[in-house]
């Protein structure tokens, strides 16, 4: 069961503006193209399968006596004109005819809430322990919090649409709870979704991992928000369109700013991936291609070239005492990659109360401080990567306190190695680790991320342990942690810098935390705007149980958004089966 929540808005003011197709009614009933453009070039007897931009005796161009309503509620016969139309404005723009009729149901958010809360999968107890340990590994979700209830509040309230592909049906959510009102071009965003399924079969993609499930997002996300970009500026230009009457939230609620960054990515960079695409001589021809040869890994969406993730594999060197987490007889193996690396790096810079981040706030926000720069010095060598839980086999009931991990990332040089070592150990400053007396590249967090931490770099590789305590880090991995002084040294991440060649020093030459450097006004005007502007879909993994919490048969255009949850959303997110 695979689900599509195409566009979500990860905060209750997430609203992409949208608008709403009015439909004409005359003696009774839906007059279809009353307005319509006869024009010499259109065929005399066009039909739904094979005239792009003409559904259901309805024209993209045509004109609904709803167009000029007050609201944008609308009765059963008016929704349908108002989809079939559409319909055709999705194929005009994506140069690609729906094959099926798309069911369209419009409820108030309240209805949502309490009626279609099955997007969200029950995780085992297993599947549960992982998720959390991987979050917290990232930094995103501390110990006493259950990354599956993080995941779900992102979605909740701000949720927008989703296309589910097991019943092939849009369903649009109003935050008019009396009369729900249809929002146009979220319609839009969704009927992308579904005309990928029934061209690509969205539930067909590998989402085993974030970074499998983010990659695939690239494409089928930047797709659709392409498409919904034009459709929404031919609202204003061309087409007359309906939009909900706009309403600001009286209050935004609290983000998990990492969590929100990992699942924004394909929706920030598959636009540009996919004019990458379209300007080749193929054009959407090129876009059509790539369902078939989807990109691997996000750091392809993000440097627009495809990058193969290098196979990375942790070899267990645990003892008796420790045993990697196991489900189905196969050890539960994650891959974060680049997007959520920088997620981790990056996140603090968007903290309310202005704390230290590893990568500042003037270099994680993109000029019209509207969204997010993915490619960063920290992590743009990104290679690969594989996290493995491990769980203390002599723990009666293991919980929280009783597990660790093995994360090793690999880059494409000795220096991107270099680069990752220095966020990484500056994120340890940040969370306040210190280090551990006689032991080599190993700390201490005493806090929200407890545990002892010891890194280890080895040419393109950087492997990050963590355990319970010093004396566990070596039960987990065997010769972790030894005795002697520190070796990693920390390096300059600088963009000018060659790929083999080492970065300059600091200018001040000192190896202090970069701070929070940009004023707060221009935080505060970059979120206000990044809330107002960011349209994010949940995804959701189609049949792995090893990720996030938020899953959904309704989750297949979420299709992939978020890792963590699993949603089985058009979006893009994982999803559970």
């Amino acid at each position: 069961m695979t689900a599509t929540l195409t566009r979500t808005r990860l905060l209750a003011s997430l609203l992409a503006v949208s608008a709403i197709v009015l439909v004409l009614i005359a003696a009774g009933g839906v007059v279809p193209g009353l307005f319509s453009d006869d024009s010499s070039d259109r065929p005399d007897e066009p039909t739904t399968e094979g005239t792009v931009g003409y559904v259901d005796g309805y024209w993209y161009d045509d004109e609904l006596s709803v167009d000029d309503r007050d609201d944008a509620v609308l009765e059963d016969d008016e929704l349908d004109a108002v989809v079939a139309r559409s319909m055709a404005r999705v194929e005009e723009i994506r140069n690609l005819t729906f094959e099926d009729d798309v069911p369209v149901d419009v409820i108030s958010r309240e209805e949502f809430q309490t009626e279609h809360d099955d997007i969200f999968v029950e995780l085992s107890e297993d599947e549960q322990r992982k998720q959390n340990v991987t979050y917290e590994a990232l930094f995103m979700v501390d110990r006493d919090t259950d990354a599956a209830d993080e995941l779900e509040a992102m979605y909740g309230g701000s949720v927008d649409g989703y296309y589910a592909p097991s019943s092939d049906q849009i369903v649009l959510v109003s935050d008019n709870p009396e009369t729900p009102e249809l929002d146009e071009v979220v319609l839009g965003h969704e009927l992308v979704h579904a005309l990928q399924d029934q061209h690509y079969d969205l539930t067909s993609y590998d989402r085993e991992t974030i970074d499998q499930d983010n990659a695939k997002n690239g494409l089928i996300e930047g797709d659709a928000v392409w498409v919904d970009t034009e459709y929404e500026q031919r609202c204003g230009d061309e087409w007359g369109c309906v939009l909900p009457a706009d309403s600001d939230p009286d209050d935004f609620p609290e983000l998990n700013w990492g969590i929100y960054m990992t699942l924004f990515q394909p929706y920030s960079d598959g636009p540009a991936y996919v004019d990458h695409l379209l300007e080749t001589d193929d054009g959407w021809s090129a876009v059509d291609a790539a369902y078939d040869d989807p990109p691997t890994s996000s750091s392809t969406v993000i440097h627009h070239e495809e990058r193969e993730p290098a196979d990375t594999t942790v070899e267990d060197r645990s003892n008796e005492s420790w045993t990697p987490l196991e489900f189905d007889g196969e050890v539960a193996r994650e891959t974060t990659g680049e997007a959520t690396m920088v997620a981790m790096l990056g996140a603090n810079a968007l903290s309310p109360d202005q704390q230290p981040s590893v990568i500042e706030s003037e270099a994680l926000l993109t000029d019209d401080l509207g969204g997010f720069d993915y490619d960063q010095p920290y992590t743009d060598g990104w290679a690969g990567d594989e996290l493995v839980t491990y769980i203390d086999a002599t723990a009666e009931e293991p919980g929280a306190a009783d597990s660790g991990y093995v994360w090793e990332t690999e880059w494409r040089s000795s220096e991107d190695a270099r680069e990752f070592a220095t966020g990484y150990l500056e994120l340890l400053d940040i969370h306040d680790a210190e280090p551990i007396e006689d032991r080599q590249d190993s700390y201490v967090i005493d806090e929200a991320f407890p545990g002892a931490y010891y890194l280890e770099r080895d040419g393109e590789t950087v492997t990050v342990v963590r355990a319970p305590s010093v004396a566990e880090l070596d039960g987990i991995v065997d010769g972790a942690a030894p005795a002697g002084e520190d070796t990693l040294e920390r390096v300059s991440a600088d963009d000018s810098a060659d790929d083999d060649t080492a970065s300059s020093d600091d200018d001040d030459g000192d190896d202090s935390l970069a701070g929070f450097a940009a004023p707060g006004a221009v935080v505060a005007i970059s979120l206000a705007l990044l809330v107002a502007r960011a349209r994010v879909t949940p995804r959701t993994r189609v049949s792995e149980p090893s990720r996030r919490s938020v899953s959904a048969d309704s989750a297949t255009s979420i299709a992939s958004e978020i890792d963590p949850g699993r949603v089985d959303d058009c979006r893009h997110g994982r999803g559970r089966a």
